[in-house]
């Protein structure tokens, strides 16, 4: 275990740039410097010319969290990019069985190809095994089904590799300081994302000879990150560092923070959001990096799904066909770096 944890130290700098070579050829009807909107381009290699009419279905949750709504826009403005895409998006509903009935429906009508964001992986996977039985290939967004059968491609963001890149910051900060009391805030923890996050950063921090002092988890909620901080907050009189999960809840949890007066620690925040980068980079709160988990894996997803529909594979691998699987890097934004990514962040 020790030996794997120490190559997975020395890969963390590559994973990002191998991730962000990979879909550089996609897709294009036209240049990059006519269409790029930040979260969504079109490069003009590769597979640029307009081929047959691919109409994909995309169903994903209610928008009512910023890196949900993110993945919402991205898809909308990404097929709209694009001449020979018609997008059909259904309403997921308020849970899973609702979600499941909207597609059931979708299936009916027959698309080429179905983008799903489950509200539950493990629930909506016989779902995506009758749209893939009735001949709809489907994408997987993000949260995974239970059978890799009921999916023609699963394109998620780097779970475990989110929870190493902030045990990996935290450990370099507090490197050699054993005793360091380090807070984890996760988020909804009956989700395997949550506990691979997890994972992780124990794995992570254990490299430093670190582990997690205090844990609580959240909802994703703004509303649930303040509740569970302030108790945290309560429990733990002295914290080193603190690393919460997601940037959205992220927004409770500063404002417990601020409400508390506590400045004794850095904390690093988690996917990415504007507002966790316009922290990172004014310095007005104890938020000095977050490592990213981005919404713009929906644009990539309505982009190879054109692909799949129109029978192509990706111009700049040698095989014929899309990959089963693409698995998108987390990297760390900090200060040095926070410039860079501004475009990319969503708002919370």
């Amino acid at each position: 275990m020790k030996q794997d944890l120490s190559r997975r130290r020395l890969l963390l700098g590559g994973a990002a740039f191998g991730a962000g070579i990979v879909l550089t050829g996609c897709t294009s009807n036209a240049t990059k410097e006519e269409t790029d909107s930040g979260q969504t381009k079109l490069t003009g290699t590769g597979n640029d010319t307009p081929g047959k009419t691919v109409t994909i279905g995309f169903s994903a949750p209610a928008a009512d969290h910023g890196w949900i709504r993110a993945i919402t826009d991205n898809a909308k403005k990404q097929a709209a990019l694009f001449k020979d895409v018609k997008l059909t998006q259904v309403d997921a509903g308020k849970d899973a069985p609702a979600q499941v009935a909207a597609l059931q429906t979708l299936i009916q009508q027959k698309p080429d190809i179905i983008v799903l964001l489950p509200q539950d992986g493990a629930q909506l996977t016989a779902t995506g095994k009758a749209a893939m039985d009735a001949g709809i290939p489907v994408v997987n967004l993000d949260r995974e089904f239970s059978d890799a059968s009921a999916s023609r491609l699963l394109i998620k963001g780097d779970n475990y590799g989110m929870g190493l890149a902030a045990g990996h910051y935290i450990g370099t900060k507090l490197k050699g300081n054993t005793g360091a009391v380090i807070a984890e805030i996760a988020g909804i923890d009956n989700l395997p994302l949550t506990q691979e996050r997890s994972r992780g950063f124990k794995d992570g921090l254990a490299l430093y000879g670190l582990k997690v002092s205090h844990r609580v988890a959240a909802q994703f909620t703004v509303q649930s990150g303040q509740d569970v901080t302030a108790n945290l907050l309560q429990a733990a009189s002295k914290i080193d560092a603190l690393w919460n999960h997601d940037d959205d809840q992220g927004v409770g949890v500063l404002a417990a923070v601020k409400q508390a007066g506590r400045k004794e620690f850095f904390m690093v925040g988690g996917a990415g959001s504007l507002d966790a980068m316009e922290h990172i980079k004014s310095g007005d709160s104890p938020l000095e990096a977050t490592v990213t988990y981005p919404p713009t894996m929906s644009s990539s997803a309505i982009a190879l799904a054109r692909l799949i529909g129109q029978g192509k594979g990706l111009s700049d691998l040698v095989e014929l066909q899309v990959p089963s699987e693409i698995v998108l890097a987390s990297e760390t934004i900090t200060k040095d770096n926070v410039d860079k990514y501004l475009p990319l962040g969503f708002r919370s």
